[in-house]
């Protein structure tokens, strides 16, 4: 997958495309079935403007199954956002994003990529690791909570991206 190709096929009659503006009410109606604080949209449209590689897993019927973001930055990526639709998940697509994540590190010369996850989305933290990230810091109350609780620590995942 090219960093400027205006998409990719993954075999299975997948599509990674672009996100575009118009994706955001899908992209939203599955970021709020997946979390219990997912993003705003403005959390997205600010993220589409920084011009950070965004894109949305599509089927053969164009329905979307899940997307990513991640920031670029001097020899490293930084995944921001990773999400499978809920009835799509466990069909490894999260892997096929990764791999196409991996590319755009290849493409954009970043060998290192980083993630945060939450302490307690063991599943999400299993599938980094099955992949080879490795769990390499703790960062102490860094996700909000539902009904302003007490913050949530993040495990900070690192994964070095063979050329």
């Amino acid at each position: 997958m090219s960093a400027l190709a205006p998409r990719a096929t993954l075999g299975q009659g997948l599509q990674l495309l672009p996100m575009r503006s118009s994706d955001l009410g899908e992209v939203l109606a599955i970021e709020l079935q997946c979390y219990a604080t997912p993003w705003s949209q403005g959390n997205f449209i600010d993220s589409l403007a920084a011009g950070y590689a965004a894109f949305v897993l599509r089927d053969a019927q164009g329905l979307l199954q899940g997307y990513f973001l991640a920031m670029p930055g001097f020899e490293e990526m930084h995944l921001l956002n990773i999400t499978v639709a809920p009835e799509q998940q466990g069909r490894g697509l999260a892997r096929l994003m990764l791999d196409a994540i991996c590319q755009l590190c290849r493409e954009r010369a970043c060998p290192q990529l980083w993630l945060e996850v939450r302490v307690s989305n063991e599943r999400a933290r299993q599938v980094y690791r099955r992949y080879g990230f490795a769990e390499v810091g703790l960062r102490r109350a860094y996700y909000p909570t539902p009904q302003g609780g007490p913050r949530e620590d993040a495990v900070l995942m690192s994964l070095a991206v063979a050329a």
